[in-house]
């Protein structure tokens, strides 16, 4: 259902939709996306050149992830410099010109610093001095918990447009000894232009979560706690695979389910590109088939908060998204996090 606020109505307000109910008139705001963008660093490590760093082969990445390729940030690349041209390619696509943006919301694990913010670096690279800044740490849920940030300060009636991007260096935090993590990662950056509009479609509806008993399932030590480096990611991978599977399954039909759909209503599934295996184990758990789900994994590695908002725009590209489709993303990681949101695709509206 679409998000609603209280307010009062006036002559001047005919032209939005609204609804009567027993405590006043609603005001309906949709978040709508109207831009979109990627950012892949031009290095390509293949599994075949893995082979030469570490104990691992091609037929075991592939029988196991089904990665062959992924992206990786040059030395002088960062989460910001990437989310910058993804946010560009993204503000074109828009229309919109930075200054326009109200909010910046940066979804990233791997910032080059720990303050300020990755999203005060890409405020002030695009020149968005209108807009409010902050970060979102979620790990590979990151980029849904931005956007249904994103979409509350747009039905609240706080913003009309706000950029939602996810970046990830994860290169940086991989040891590149341990063949159970290094070959999973990569680099990259998407992002998305959230725009209110007074009409649907847009945002219906969105599923959060976390299981804080879980989280040394996976995890990176930091500098500020005891551990004092290397900062290596750290995983669990069996158990991982087994929650992600039930998650994905489970978040996806409790949005559907909140958006008052049906399975059989969604066009696409665009799931957190972890693992190939994971996610056509999730496919068949939904009770979707698999030719509804995208993925992308193979040539990108699971590139975090990133990898969403990648392969969203893939999709687009692709011509996998038609208007009024019924779009589901949905991710797991870290935390242990989860998060799902629906979407009816649609043109962009009239600026507000």
């Amino acid at each position: 259902m679409p998000q609603r606020r209280l307010i009062p109505i006036t002559c001047s307000d005919i032209l939005f939709e609204y609804k009567l109910s027993g405590k006043g008139i609603y005001l309906a705001r949709y978040a709508r996306i109207i831009g979109w963008g990627k950012y892949l660093p031009q290095k390509v490590l293949t599994n075949q050149e893995l082979e030469r760093l570490v104990n691992t082969s091609d037929a075991w990445i592939m029988s196991r992830t089904g990665i062959r390729e992924r992206r990786i940030a040059a030395d002088d690349e960062t989460a910001s410099s990437m989310a910058v041209h993804a946010a560009r390619a993204a503000l074109k696509v828009a229309g919109l010109e930075p200054h326009c943006l109200d909010l910046v919301i940066a979804a990233t694990c791997t910032p080059e610093l720990i303050f300020p913010a990755c999203a005060a670096l890409i405020q002030n690279s695009l020149g968005a001095k209108n807009a409010a800044a902050f970060d979102i740490n979620a790990a590979c849920s990151g980029f849904i918990y931005a956007l249904a940030t994103a979409c509350q300060f747009i039905a609240a009636g706080a913003y009309n447009n706000i950029l939602v991007v996810g970046s990830e260096v994860y290169s940086r935090i991989l040891n590149w000894k341990n063949r159970n993590t290094c070959v999973l990662f990569g680099d990259g950056a998407g992002a998305v232009v959230i725009q209110a509009s007074d009409a649907p479609p847009g945002s219906l509806s969105f599923v959060l979560g976390n299981d804080g008993s879980r989280a040394n399932s996976i995890y990176t030590p930091g500098p500020c706690g005891l551990n004092k480096g290397p900062y290596y990611i750290t995983m669990n991978g069996p158990e991982v695979f087994k929650f992600a599977v039930n998650v994905i399954c489970l978040a996806t039909k409790q949005a559907v389910k909140a958006a008052g759909l049906e399975l059989s209503d969604i066009e696409l599934l665009i799931p957190h590109q972890a693992n190939t295996r994971i996610l056509k184990s999730a496919a068949k758990a939904i009770g979707l088939p698999l030719e509804k789900v995208f993925i992308n994994v193979d040539r990108y590695g699971n590139t975090s908060a990133a990898s969403i908002p990648i392969a969203l725009c893939e999709a687009i590209e692709e011509g996998r998204l038609k208007e009024h489709d019924h779009l589901v993303l949905v991710g797991f990681g870290g935390g242990l996090s989860w998060a799902a949101m629906v979407i009816e695709w649609g043109p962009r509206p009239k600026k507000l």
